[in-house]
């Protein structure tokens, strides 16, 4: 394998499976089960988990947002039906505060360094790395495997949130970039932490949709107005090179483009952003949802909002109806999240 073409990396077949919807995004968001024959360095049941005692974080940079009801989901056609982005249906939320911005590299810093907090990605040694994020001169080096069937997702020991590419790589000058490499189980104990919870699947798409009814982005219908890009993505032919037209080729300061209506930053690309749900395609209550959870188990969660490497191409998931999914303990170099907070019905806005 080199760094100008991974080996078995196809464009036109990879794309075409994971329009599969069917099937794993593991286009999207990889998980560690796409590595069968990989034994992670610590298994999860050995991991010894805690709760971080509460902080004084919980009203850091949140905007509140009343109790309201909205039209939840879409029917697209462009859309993924089997993903369980329909029906549209009508959803009441009590009200809540939600971050304005993804958990920065910042705050994860300041986190660590008052708990002493280690994730799984380094309890368990590794975590994935986008193929064309890792330096070609020590990509044999970093490397040890690649992810069945979407071999751009490749293996790298020691990669985690601090070393965002493995050994030698920092987040020294990427500070106000979202956290990644963080399991859905990391990102939950820094909520409790920060006196907060990871958002509902409702809530963050409630919030992400700014105040527009049943638009396909936080800003509207059209994914680059006059030009304008508003969010990061993929530019270029997937996964072979990214043109980087919007000004980044990975992550993003979480500030880079304009918030929405309500004040939400990068509810659009950048990084996908963990819910608090378990996933499923075809849960629901009632035909009138409040405050919905998701259902009581499962075996992956929710995540919302695309990242840097969805295109039109083979994911289009970026739009804020989209969704896909990830078991708990998985880590990538394009997953983070954000918190929210219930509030009392009077306290409003």
């Amino acid at each position: 394998m080199n760094n100008e073409n991974p080996s078995n990396l196809s464009h036109t077949g990879n794309s075409e499976q994971c329009k599969d919807v069917g099937k794993p995004a593991s286009c999207c968001a990889p998980r560690s089960s796409h590595l069968p024959t990989i034994t992670p360095a610590c298994p999860v049941a050995a991991i010894t988990r805690h709760t971080p005692k509460p902080s004084a974080l919980s009203n850091r940079k949140m905007v509140s947002l009343p109790g309201d009801t909205f039209l939840m989901g879409t029917d697209y056609p462009h859309g993924f039906l089997k993903d369980g982005e329909g029906p549209i249906r009508q959803v009441s939320l009590s009200p809540f505060e939600i971050d304005i911005y993804p958990v920065t590299n910042e705050d994860f810093v300041r986190f660590v360094d008052t708990t002493g907090y280690r994730t799984e990605a380094e309890a368990f040694g590794w975590s994935f790395v986008f193929w064309s994020h890792i330096p070609p001169e020590r990509f044999e080096e970093l490397v040890e495997n690649t992810a069945a069937q979407t071999p751009w997702w490749c293996k790298v020991p020691g990669a985690s949130w601090k070393q965002p590419e493995g050994p030698g790589s920092s987040v020294e000058s990427r500070l106000k970039h979202p956290v990644v490499h963080v399991s859905w189980n990391d990102a939950a104990s820094y909520a409790a932490w920060a006196g907060k919870s990871l958002p509902t699947e409702a809530q963050w798409e409630y919030a992400a949709r700014g105040g527009l009814h049943q638009k396909l982005y936080s800003w509207g219908d059209e994914l680059t107005p006059g030009g304008k890009h508003l969010c990061n993505i993929w530019q270029g032919q997937f996964p072979l090179e990214d043109t980087a037209e919007d000004g980044y080729a990975g992550t993003c300061p979480v500030d880079a483009f304009p918030p929405n209506g309500y004040g939400i930053y990068s509810a659009t690309g950048n990084v996908w952003e963990w819910c608090s749900d378990w996933f499923d395609t075809e849960f629901r209550t009632s035909p009138m949802l409040h405050d919905p959870a998701g259902p009581p188990t499962g075996a992956a969660r929710a995540m919302k909002g695309g990242s840097f490497l969805c295109h039109a191409s083979y994911c289009n998931r970026y739009r804020v109806a989209a969704r896909t999914s990830n078991t708990p303990d998985s880590s990538a170099s394009n997953i983070g999240f954000r918190c929210a907070k219930a509030l009392s019905s009077s306290s409003g806005n």
